[in-house]
């Protein structure tokens, strides 16, 4: 049985883009285009009834994000994956920290436009041109490292971009415990910030525990009750 077409919803203000959005999709058979808005009420209202894969949303050179706005639209489909369509150029790794599962410039051809829906359609991850998930491993361990189920906690919640603020307030925790927390991740999986971390939290939050549990498996000092 073929797997469903991933679902796209466009935050794009422009008719004549939207328009050839909308053809581009339709030509790919793993897309599926459901609609857009050219205001972030009428996206947020959009998005809330249609619950769409993915949410591209329109980023114009000089434009700041509206960190409010991402967050009513996580808060109207849980669910849903962002992507970020930018005339900015680099510094991807940056917008995980907004809630972004994909970055793309505008400048880049129709067909790596709809590689990187498919793959953030397909939860994974995709910045700078490159589908992260598919990256070679930076960490280089024969086994996964043991985490405690707090820090598998946090090394997902970081993969869906909160910050450690809003991961704190999730799991009823201080977010200088949430720093410890991310510390102890660094150290054990041997990675060297939350951009790694959020490449490699799948392979992590849901690698096998073996044999006893190991000391550094405790969890953190100052942990609240949560």
């Amino acid at each position: 049985m073929a797997a469903s077409p991933v679902t796209v919803f466009a935050y794009e203000c422009q008719p004549i883009v939207v328009e050839g959005l909308q053809r581009a999709l339709e030509s790919d058979p793993a897309l599926q285009f459901i609609g857009a808005a050219a205001t972030s009420v009428e996206t947020l209202q959009a998005v809330a009834n249609l619950r769409p894969d993915v949410v591209l949303i329109s980023h114009h050179a000089g434009e700041r994000l509206d960190a409010r706005f991402l967050a009513e639209l996580r808060l109207a489909s849980a669910s849903s994956r962002l992507v970020l369509w930018t005339a900015e150029p680099g510094g991807g790794e940056s917008f995980l920290e907004f809630g972004f599962q994909g970055v793309i410039r505008r400048n880049h051809p129709v067909w790596m436009l709809l590689e990187c829906l498919r793959a953030v359609g397909e939860n994974g991850i995709w910045i700078d041109e490159t589908r992260v998930e598919e990256a070679p491993c930076t960490v280089k361990r024969k086994q996964p490292p043991r985490l405690t189920p707090r820090e598998r906690e946090v090394a997902q919640l970081v993969a869906g971009g909160m910050k450690n603020k809003d991961i704190a307030k999730a799991l009823s925790i201080s977010p200088g415990t949430v720093k410890v927390h991310l510390m102890h991740i660094f150290e054990k999986a041997g990675l060297q910030d939350r951009f790694q971390l959020a490449i490699h939290a799948r392979r992590l939050v849901n690698s096998e525990r073996r044999g006893p549990a190991a000391a550094g498996d405790q969890e953190a000092p100052g942990e609240l009750a949560g």
